[in-house]
């Protein structure tokens, strides 16, 4: 029986090690922290719980497929709601957006604030669901494990459909006149860590997922799903080790034959999934000597993604004229973005997400529960007390009552991502796809280097965001049990 190490509980793994595992293979999880799910990370605080992330689903039966052929049935472990109307957008001029999954609800808004948008939302619904289609057929279903994956023909004249050269802020000038509107549209940029001004227009498929296809959230918490994968995983046979952080491969002769934990434990495998962010793992755990080519200092030239400046906020009552899903949108959205990715610093006036639970699910929490998120650079935040006050003095003035109702919070910082996840810079989704080259030709699922190594996550291909953490997993799991390019050790 094949012995196989995935280094990570992250979604990716999990799903690449319910995959093998019940394909017949002997799988064993190494975790670091004392929860499975990585950024997918339960936070507790008295009687308040929280999602730290994603807090966006999608796709849900992406996570369904997970247990496709292993007997269980994910139904049986969590239920997934749709959010109707998901998104309360407010901009500084104190106008209101919903999106809506209803095509007439939005075409009667637009009617009203954006008259030039409401006779073509038609054509960009059918231009984005165009975007998705050719994607999920050409770069979601397989591993990319070697250059020919990329150079396959289909794949080429896919990329060719899909507005490479285009920007996404471009692409939604032209359904979009009203500024404000452009700045919704344009935020699905930073589902992928990028910038809308330099990010690829490809990236428009995302609001397919969330205009037609929906808006999802767990009942009783979206970290359901990982605490599910562990089940599943577990009563499959399979082992998984938390609080432990695996330190080294030993490798020879181009084979990673076994790896070396901060305990001192040293475990032998036949092949190693690394679940985890590319470049810092690939940095951390495989010598220069060993890659040839990819020395620490070419690693260190990737471009990190957006980061996250999150405070974790219990309001003692429930408040119910905060959404589910709250954005409060700065006035100059490109300066923000210069911010971000050219000056390296926190945003002036930042836009302010809010990701509400409590607002569908009364269950999950007592009072309100707010994930208040500011889009941040993967670096350094020097004085964070004084920043946490900006958003809330920000927020207060919109009518949220932060000071008289806050009775517990927590912030996580850029530092604190890096900390927890191994995180490139302390970014949230390892490289961004601000250049058609990272958003494309994104580090491939099997290494150049080790025979037996592949990697699965939002770092590698194909790309951020939990739908396609999972993708990568699964078909990371299919590679090796179809021996595409794998390592035989009979």
């Amino acid at each position: 029986m094949k012995e196989i190490c995935i280094v990570g509980a992250g979604l990716g793994g999990l799903a690449s090690a319910i995959r093998l595992q019940s394909k017949g293979y002997q799988v064993t999880i190494i975790e670091k922290n004392r929860h499975p799910g990585g950024k997918m990370m339960p936070v507790k605080m008295e009687d308040y719980h929280f999602d730290f992330g994603p807090n966006t689903i999608t796709m849900p039966w992406v996570f369904e497929n997970v247990l496709n052929e292993t007997g269980f049935d994910l139904k049986d472990y969590l239920s997934f709601i749709r959010l109707e109307r998901h998104t309360k957008n407010v901009f500084s001029d104190g106008s209101v957006f919903i999106q809506s999954v209803h095509p007439d609800e939005m075409i009667k808004q637009l009617a009203e604030i954006d008259p030039e948008a409401a006779p073509v939302y038609w054509d960009y619904l059918k231009e984005i669901e165009r975007l998705y289609k050719i994607s999920e057929k050409a770069f979601f279903p397989k591993a990319i494990t070697s250059l020919k994956d990329f150079m396959d023909p289909h794949t080429a004249k896919a990329f060719m459909r899909v507005r490479p050269f285009e920007k996404l802020a471009y692409f939604n000038q032209k359904y979009f006149t009203n500024p404000n509107l452009q700045k919704v549209f344009n935020r699905y940029a930073t589902y992928i860590g990028s910038s809308p001004y330099q990010s690829p227009a490809t990236f428009a498929m995302i609001g397919y997922l969330e205009m037609v296809s929906g808006v999802f959230t767990v009942k009783g918490g979206n970290t359901k799903i990982a605490e599910a994968y562990d089940d599943v995983f577990k009563k499959l046979g399979g082992t998984i080790i938390y609080n432990e952080t695996v330190k080294e491969l030993m490798i020879q002769d181009k084979i990673a034959y076994a790896l070396k934990t901060d305990s001192g434990r040293t475990f032998e495998f036949d092949h190693i999934v690394i679940n985890g962010d590319y470049v810092t793992s690939t940095k951390n755990l495989i010598k220069e000597f060993d890659r040839p080519g990819l020395p620490d200092h070419k690693l260190d030239q990737y471009e990190p993604s957006i980061s996250a400046f999150v405070i974790l906020a219990g309001l003692k009552e429930f408040q119910p004229d905060i959404h589910h899903h709250q954005v409060y949108f700065t006035e100059d959205y490109h300066q923000e973005f210069e911010d971000i990715f050219k000056h390296k610093k926190m945003p002036d006036d930042p836009t302010i997400y809010i990701s509400h639970s409590a607002f569908t699910d009364r269950t999950v929490t007592k009072g309100s529960n707010l994930f208040i998120l500011v889009n941040a650079p993967a670096a350094n935040i020097p004085d964070i007390h004084s920043y946490k006050e900006k958003v809330y003095r920000t927020l207060e003035k919109k009518g949220i009552p932060i000071c008289e109702q806050l009775e517990c919070e927590k912030v996580f910082t850029p530092d604190t991502l890096k900390h927890l996840f191994h995180a490139y810079k302390g970014s949230i989704y390892g490289i961004s796809s601000n250049s058609m080259k990272d958003a494309f030709l994104r580090p491939g699922n099997k290494s150049k280097f080790i025979h037996n190594l592949y990697y699965t996550g939002g770092s590698t291909h194909p790309g951020g965001g939990s739908p396609m953490v999972v993708m990568s997993g699964l078909n990371v799991a299919d590679s090796i049990i179809k021996g595409n390019g794998s390592f035989r050790f009979e």
